[in-house]
């Protein structure tokens, strides 16, 4: 696959984007378990985890990360289907940065297939922001920027820095219940979106958890070069193994045209969901600690209500971690 050239960008903005829902609320509840209870017994325990939607306040921390350490993001768009998340807490000046995108507004003409609790197929569309610049970094709002990030961290020109390591799921193919294993559904997204450009399960760019460097232009060429997987893609109201990872689309269409930078410095932690359980406290701390140490950048907390049952000072930790809020004192463990 060849890519069309897309002009250099070094001048250009970056900005950046959040994917946020409040599955707390008895309205989205509701709305939830009636198209569960419509898709039936097909759903997997990946797309139907309740931790999938919780809000506890993860976006405020992740908002703050980039005020403290990316200050210069241009405009951060926050693409949700209800009402704003609170952003008292924030500053004047980050809060006048912030813009929030409706779903309706990505989907526009594909809005048929809304709502949808995927965020597989949100991500399918969010490059379609009106407004939105050719650089920008996409997050969950589980992920944290947790020491000074240059653009040149991101992007190396019009080039967007890959995090991640290559890798070999030939395995994942070979047994069927690798299907239902929850733990391996990013597994089965990466070889869906990597064989749309020509990769291998045997060898393809597995992404890591963190921020995401993304080209409007690209995945608006992919879109165009791949209309009719990008429908399927975001039919589905919760996830499905015949879905693609549009990211891992974006990141094999950019190293096959030979611009992207894969970057193997381990500057990221990832503590994902159910970690520590069963085991004593003390061992998910010194797996903690690791997130202030020099050279780690980005920090992505899976599930933040279930690590607080096990840190009950969890929150004290993650405000140290991002840079702390004004006003309130940085007190978490070194």
């Amino acid at each position: 696959m060849t890519l069309i050239d897309v002009p250099e960008a070094e001048a250009d903005p970056i900005d950046a984007v959040i994917t946020w829902v409040n599955g707390n609320t008895e309205t989205h509840r509701r709305k939830r378990a009636r198209y569960m209870a419509d898709a039936g017994a097909s759903l997997l325990e990946n797309a139907i985890n309740p931790h999938r939607w919780n809000s506890d306040d993860e976006i405020l921390y992740c908002l703050q990360s980039i005020e403290n350490f990316a200050p210069w993001t241009r405009t951060i768009w926050i693409v949700l289907d209800s009402d704003p998340p609170d952003l008292s807490r924030l500053s004047d000046a980050l809060r006048a940065k912030i813009r929030f995108v409706d779903h309706h507004d990505i989907f526009g003409a594909f809005s048929a297939v809304l709502p949808t609790f995927n965020s597989l197929s949100i991500e399918s569309m969010i490059w379609r922001i009106e407004g939105l610049s050719d650089r920008f970094m996409y997050f969950n709002d589980d992920v944290f920027l947790s020491a000074p990030l240059a653009p040149e961290d991101v992007f190396l020109g019009p080039n967007p820095v890959l995090r991640g390591k290559w890798v070999d799921y030939t395995a994942v193919l070979d047994a069927p219940e690798m299907r239902h294993d929850p733990a391996k559904f990013h597994h089965f997204m990466h070889i869906n979106a990597a064989k749309m450009v020509g990769f291998e399960a045997s060898r393809l760019f597995a992404s890591a958890h963190v921020v995401h460097p993304l080209r409007r232009s690209v995945m608006a060429q992919l879109f165009d070069q791949h209309a009719d997987a990008f429908v399927e893609n975001i039919k589905y109201r919760f996830r499905d193994l015949n879905q693609f990872l549009p990211q891992g689309l974006h990141n094999h269409a950019c190293i096959v045209a030979r611009t992207a930078v894969v970057q193997s410095a381990q500057d990221h932690l990832h503590i994902k969901s159910g970690h520590g359980n069963g085991r004593p406290p003390d061992e998910t701390w010194a797996k903690m600690r690791k997130a202030i140490q020099p050279g780690v950048k980005f920090v992505c907390v899976n599930d933040l209500p279930q690590l607080e049952i096990l840190i009950p000072d969890l929150r004290v930790w993650l405000c140290d971690v991002v840079g702390g809020f004004p006003g309130v004192a940085q007190s978490g463990p070194r």
